[in-house]
C-alpha cells in the first residue's frame, strides 16, 4: 500500500479495535491508548493496513461510547488527547493508518449541549436538538431498537417537551436544520484530522434529517450535508477518507457515494451481503450470495465497499426477509439470550461452532469478494463471547493475550468486563501467545491469507464475474484487475464436491495456487474440473 496513494483504502484491510477492550497499560482494568500503542507491532504484523478505533470520547457508556458527552476530548479511562497523539505518531511510524468513529446523528443526554437545551428554552443550544409538543409527529418513521424503545420520542420533564431520537432514549438526535450544528460537526472533524487521523467511520448517516410524510431516512437534505462535509475534507485534508455506516439496501447505499462531480463517501459498508454469507453456508446454497451481489449496482472506481463478518454490534438481520430472519435465529441463535433486537449478539467463532474449516471458509469468502474487509479484534484468534453481559457487550470482552491472569489484558483486580473463561473459548485455550508459537494456528493462518491478498490488486480493485458450476453448493468467481486475474472457488457444503467450470475466456492460461505456488492443469477447451474438500476453497492465479 503506497502511503501517497489517494486510493489506498481500496487495497486496505481494516482492523476494528475497541480501545477499552484491547490492552490495559496502567492496571486500572480498562484498556487505554498507551496500551493500544504497546500492541501496535502485533496489529502491524497481522498484516492489516488501517485501524478503526471505536468511540474514544467522554460518555456515560450506556451505548458503548456511541452516546457521546464531549466530542473533542478522550474518555479518562482511555487516556488523554496527548496519549492519542502519541498513538497516532506510533501507528504512522509503522505504516498503519487510523480512522475513528464520527457520531453525527446524536449525542448523549449528558452532553453539555443537551443539558443547556433542556434547561433554557431561550438558549441557542435548544435548537441543536429536535423538539415537539406532539409525539405523533414523523409517525411514518420506523423504530430501530424495537426490543427496547416504544417510540422515537421521549418526554423530558425539565424541558416540558418531547425530544426526537432514532436510537436509545438517552441519545437525543441533533437538528441538522440548524446551521450551527453543521458548524459544530465541521469543527469536530477538523479537530481530529488536525491530530493526524486518516479519516472517519461515520456512524448512522441515513438519519440526520426529519421530514413529515417520509420515513426520515436517506433524505435529500442528508445528502446535502454529507456532500458539504466531504467537500471540506477534500479541500482542507486531501487524502483523508470517509466511510459510511448506512444499513440500507445496496441501491440506497450507493447514493452515499455521491457522484464524481459531487462526491460524498469514499467507502460504504455492504450490510446485506454479510448475513447471506452465513445463510449460504448453513443452507449449502450459493443463491442468496449470488442474488445480493447481482443486485448490487456498480460503483465509481474511486469508491469502495467495506465488507465484514462480525463487528461490535449484533449480527444485524434488518436487510433480510422475515422468513430469512427467523431461519437465521433458529440456526445461529437458538437461545433467546443470543438474540438482540433484529440480530444476533455472537462472535464469529461461536456462530460457526468453533469449526476451523467454516471459519476459514467465511474469511476466504470475505477477503476475496469485492470490497475492503474489516476484521473485528480477536476474531483472528477465534475468541468467544459472553451472551449474559448487558446489551452487546458480550462481543466486546477483553482481548486474550496470554493464559496468565486476566488473559494478559490487565493486572487489575477487577476488569471493566470479565474475560472469557469457558471450556471452549476461555483464555487458557485461546490466546495470542500460544497461537503465535503454533504454525497451524488460526492467527498464523490469518497472517498468511492476508499476506497473499496483499500481493493481488485484483481483490481490492478488480471486477467480478461469476463462474457457476452445476452444484449449488459451489460458488466460483473471477476477480480481474488488468493482468492480475484470480479465480476463487468455495465449497459451502461439508462434503467433497467435484466442480466443472467454464473457463473458455481464459483458454491456454496457466493456473497456479496462490497459497503454495503449486501448478494446476492449464485451461483447455474442456470444462475445468476441480475437487474441493469439505468447506474447501481455492484462490488460483490465471496467467495468459
Amino acid at each position: 500500500m503506497l502511503a501517497n496513494d489517494p486510493f489506498w483504502f481500496k487495497d486496505a484491510v481494516f482492523y476494528e479495535v475497541p480501545v477499552r477492550s484491547f490492552f490495559d497499560s496502567n492496571g486500572d482494568g480498562y484498556g487505554d491508548f498507551r496500551g493500544l500503542t504497546q500492541k501496535l507491532d502485533y496489529i502491524r504484523d497481522l498484516g492489516v493496513d488501517c485501524i478503526w478505533v471505536q468511540p474514544m470520547y467522554p460518555s456515560p457508556l450506556l451505548d458503548d461510547g456511541y452516546d457521546i458527552a464531549g466530542f473533542t476530548e478522550i474518555h479518562p479511562d482511555l487516556g488523554t488527547v496527548n496519549d492519542f497523539r502519541l498513538f497516532m505518531d506510533a501507528a504512522h511510524a509503522r505504516g498503519l493508518k487510523v480512522i475513528a468513529d464520527l457520531v453525527m446523528n446524536h449525542t448523549s443526554d449528558q452532553h453539555p449541549w443537551f443539558q443547556e437545551a433542556r434547561r433554557n428554552p431561550n438558549s441557542p443550544k435548544r435548537d441543536y436538538y429536535v423538539w415537539s409538543d406532539d409525539p405523533a409527529k414523523y409517525s411514518g418513521t420506523r423504530i430501530i431498537f424495537l426490543d427496547t424503545e416504544p417510540s422515537n420520542w421521549t418526554f423530558d420533564p425539565v424541558a416540558g417537551q418531547y425530544f426526537w431520537h432514532r436510537f436509545f432514549y438517552h441519545q437525543p438526535d441533533l437538528n441538522f436544520d440548524n446551521p450551527e450544528v453543521w458548524r459544530e460537526m465541521f469543527d469536530i472533524a477538523r479537530f481530529w484530522l488536525n491530530l493526524g487521523l486518516d479519516g472517519f467511520r461515520c456512524d448512522a448517516v441515513p438519519y440526520l434529517y426529519e421530514r413529515e410524510g417520509t420515513n426520515c431516512e436517506n433524505l435529500p437534505e442528508t445528502h446535502g450535508f454529507l456532500r458539504a462535509l466531504r467537500k471540506m475534507v477534500d479541500s482542507e485534508y486531501p487524502g483523508k477518507i470517509m466511510l459510511a455506516e448506512a444499513n440500507q439496501w445496496p441501491e440506497e447505499v450507493i447514493e452515499y457515494f455521491g457522484t464524481v462531480e459531487q462526491p460524498e463517501f469514499h467507502m460504504g459498508f455492504h450490510f446485506p451481503v454479510m448475513p447471506r454469507l452465513y445463510m449460504g453456508l448453513r443452507r449449502e446454497d450459493r443463491s442468496s450470495i449470488v442474488d445480493i451481489l447481482r443486485r448490487t449496482p456498480d460503483i465509481h472506481e474511486s469508491t469502495q465497499w467495506a465488507t465484514f463478518l462480525r463487528n461490535h454490534d449484533e449480527l444485524t438481520l434488518e436487510m433480510v426477509t422475515l422468513e430469512e430472519r427467523h431461519y437465521m435465529w433458529d440456526e445461529y441463535a437458538p437461545n433467546p439470550r443470543m438474540r438482540s433486537n433484529l440480530g444476533i449478539r455472537r462472535r464469529l467463532a461461536p456462530l460457526l461452532d468453533n469449526d476451523r474449516g467454516r471459519i476459514e471458509l467465511l474469511n476466504a469468502l470475505m477477503l476475496s469478494l469485492p470490497g475492503s474487509p474489516c476484521i473485528y479484534y480477536g476474531d483472528e484468534i477465534g475468541m468467544g463471547d459472553n451472551i449474559w453481559l448487558r446489551d452487546r457487550n458480550g462481543v466486546r470482552t477483553p482481548m486474550q493475550w496470554t493464559s496468565d491472569r486476566n488473559a494478559g489484558f490487565s493486572t487489575a483486580g477487577q476488569l471493566w468486563a470479565p474475560v472469557i473463561n469457558d471450556p471452549h473459548f476461555g483464555f487458557f485455550h485461546v490466546n495470542v501467545y500460544d497461537q503465535r508459537r503454533l504454525s497451524g494456528s488460526l492467527l498464523n493462518w490469518t497472517r498468511r491469507i492476508l499476506a497473499v491478498r496483499k500481493e493481488h490488486p485484483a481483490f481490492g480493485r478488480g471486477s467480478m464475474e461469476f463462474v457457476l458450476p452445476e452444484q449449488k453448493e459451489v460458488l466460483g468467481y473471477i476477480r480481474r484487475y488488468h493482468e492480475d486475474v484470480v479465480l476463487a472457488v468455495v465449497n459451502l457444503s461439508p462434503r467433497f464436491q467435484q466442480a466443472s467450470l467454464d473457463l473458455s475466456p481464459f483458454l491456454g492460461a496457466t493456473v497456479t495456487d496462490l497459497f503454495d505456488r503449486s501448478p494446476f492443469p492449464d485451461v483447455t477447451e474442456s470444462a475445468y474440473s476441480l475437487t474441493l474438500q469439505p468447506h474447501g476453497y481455492y484462490w488460483l492465479q490465471l496467467s495468459m
